[in-house]
Parts: structure tokens; C-alpha cells; sequence
């Protein structure tokens, strides 16, 4: 996990070589910490042209041991998708630059262009939000790149599961035997992996009858190639930890409903979507902690295990 005391800093030698890819005439002026990573320090710059105008740039910088080992693969693969997305239509970031082994700044680093809009990770409104989510990746799963990214790969084993403490036992035991299965066959479509509403950037206006709107989507460090359903289960985990169970459920009909083509059996979605749920087992706190700096602070480590209890049992009751 990140520590974001040193908010907004930025080292020399990082802004130094931040600088080198700036246009004629623009100089860094302000840094700013943006909340809400958990793997990596996510930092706006805004960039001072001799006009007086201003623009932003991203810079994501590893500064964890424990990923700044995972670092040069990371974050070329990130910057090679955003190149890969330019010209898609999809909503991503435009790659800047790269120091992946941090040859030229303090921490290994991606600057990129800045996107538009923000995170909305409260309730209300979540009705109207759902439907674009599920509209945006369909959108994503029909992209047909020349070059494949790598194959997928699955964040827990069966082994590794360790229900939340009052969890229900017998629900949980059943589904870890789930995931003991040998992965089914699938259609294999180009994935985000981490999609969920940490990761989507929304316009949302004020109230009228215009809606809110989608404007970017970011995060693209877990890029691959595999099951549809394995992104429709990830955002649906998300979901039903930050807003309730019933919304876990509801995005996977929104998918469809979207155009989305899921798993045919029954028991092959059930595999992908406990294969994603039973992955947060071990990792709630750290996923919970960027939504209590966003201001759901009553979503605490306890509360969401609750609610990841919760999905888990409700997937076996809806699909086991």
C-alpha cells in the first residue's frame, strides 16, 4: 500500500526528466497528489505554457518495494496499451513517456495525458452509472488488437482463500471447492482486469435532463486476454462491496443487457465470478482504504468483508 503523507511532492530528478517531454516554452508549475491507488502514487502536473495557458499531465510513479519489482513489466505493458488504445474510441489516457526502471527519475514512472471528469464511487445516482459502466466495457471486449496482450491470470488459488471472520462457512467452503475446478473454455476478448468504478472517469452535471456521461477509463497496467466474464465478475466484486450485494448481481445483467455475451452455463459464470470474489479474501483493507479517502468513510474493513460475504453467499444462492 501506498503512503500518501508526502502528498503532491515530486522529486527533481522526476520533474527534471518530466520536463524533457513538455512542448517549447511550458514549464511544470503546480503538483498535485491524486487519491485513490493502490499499487502505485498517482500525481497531477499542470504544465504553464508562455501564453499563460495551462494543461495537466499524470505522472504514476512505483514507489512500493514490494511492486516496484513488478515495476518495468507494469508499466510498459501500460504504456504499450495506451498506445495500442489511441485511435479506439475508447476513453483512455494518450502515453507520454516511460522511465520503467527508473533510470532517470527517483521511483519508476509513466507520465501520460490527463482525462477529464472524476471518480463517483457514492450511491446516489448509481442507477443511471451501472448501465454506462456496462456499455464501456462491452465497448472495451470488442477491441481486436493485431498483437494480443498476455493471457490472463488468476489472483487467488483456492488454497490461499481465507473467509472474513462470521463469514458463512458452508457457503464459503462450497465456493472455494468451485474455483478447485479446472478453468471452463472460453472465447478469449481483450480485457482491462481491473475494471471497476475506481478506474472509470465521469462527467456527471447538475441536476437536468442531461445524464452523466463516461470520459475516460484508466489503470491499464493489468491489460490481458481472456473470458469476458472475468472482467464483468471483477467490477461486479466491486460493486457489491461498495454499494451492496444486489448490485453485483445487477451488473452482469447490465452487461448483457449492454450487448455484452457471457459464459452459456450457469456454472461456468459461477467459476469466474468466484474466481475474482474469492481474490479479495486477504486484500480488504487495501482496497477499501481508497474509498474511505474518498469520503466513504463507513465503509471499513469490516463492513466490506461483510459485504463480500454477502456477494459471495449470493452468487452460490443465484448460480451455484
Amino acid at each position: 500500500m501506498i503512503d500518501h503523507d508526502d502528498a503532491g511532492t515530486v522529486r527533481p530528478s522526476t520533474l527534471a526528466w518530466a520536463s524533457r517531454y513538455l512542448n517549447d516554452g511550458e514549464r511544470i508549475v503546480a503538483t498535485e497528489a491524486l487519491h485513490g491507488g493502490i499499487t502505485a502514487e498517482m500525481r497531477r502536473l499542470t504544465i504553464g505554457a508562455s501564453d499563460g495557458g495551462t494543461r495537466d499531465l499524470v505522472l504514476r510513479s512505483f514507489v512500493d518495494p514490494a511492486f516496484v519489482a513488478h515495476a518495468e513489466d507494469m508499466l510498459n505493458r501500460e504504456a504499450g496499451t495506451l498506445a495500442l488504445l489511441t485511435g479506439t474510441g475508447v476513453p483512455a489516457p494518450g502515453p507520454v513517456a516511460v522511465d520503467a526502471t527508473a533510470a532517470h527519475c527517483e521511483h519508476p514512472s509513466l507520465l501520460m495525458t490527463h482525462l477529464a471528469g472524476r471518480t463517483v464511487l457514492d450511491d446516489q445516482g448509481l442507477e443511471a452509472r451501472v448501465p454506462l459502466l456496462a456499455r464501456q466495457l462491452v465497448a472495451i471486449h470488442a477491441l481486436r488488437p493485431a498483437e494480443r496482450p498476455r493471457e490472463y491470470r488468476a489472483w487467488t488459488t483456492a488454497d490461499a482463500v481465507v473467509p472474513p471472520d462470521g463469514a458463512d462457512a458452508t457457503a464459503w467452503a462450497a465456493a472455494t471447492d468451485v474455483i478447485r475446478r479446472p478453468p471452463p473454455p472460453y472465447e478469449g476478448r481483450f480485457l482491462h482486469r481491473d475494471f471497476q468504478p475506481g478506474n472509470v472517469l465521469f462527467h456527471v452535471p447538475p441536476p437536468g435532463p442531461a445524464g452523466p456521461r463516461v470520459t475516460g477509463v484508466v489503470d491499464w497496467v493489468e491489460t490481458s486476454w481472456g473470458p469476458a466474464d472475468l472482467d464483468v465478475a471483477h467490477c461486479s466484486s466491486n460493486l457489491a462491496m461498495l454499494h451492496g450485494p444486489a448490485w453485483g448481481l445487477r451488473f452482469a445483467e447490465a452487461y448483457e443487457e449492454a450487448g455484452g455475451t457471457l459464459a452459456a452455463a450457469a456454472d461456468e459464470r459461477l467459476y469466474w465470478r468466484l474466481l475474482d470474489a474469492l481474490g479479495f479474501s486477504t486484500s480488504v483493507r487495501w482496497v477499501a482504504r481508497p474509498w474511505q479517502e474518498a469520503g466513504r468513510t463507513e465503509l471499513t474493513t469490516r463492513a466490506v468483508e461483510q459485504r463480500l460475504d454477502a456477494h459471495v453467499t449470493a452468487l452460490m444462492d443465484a448460480l451455484g
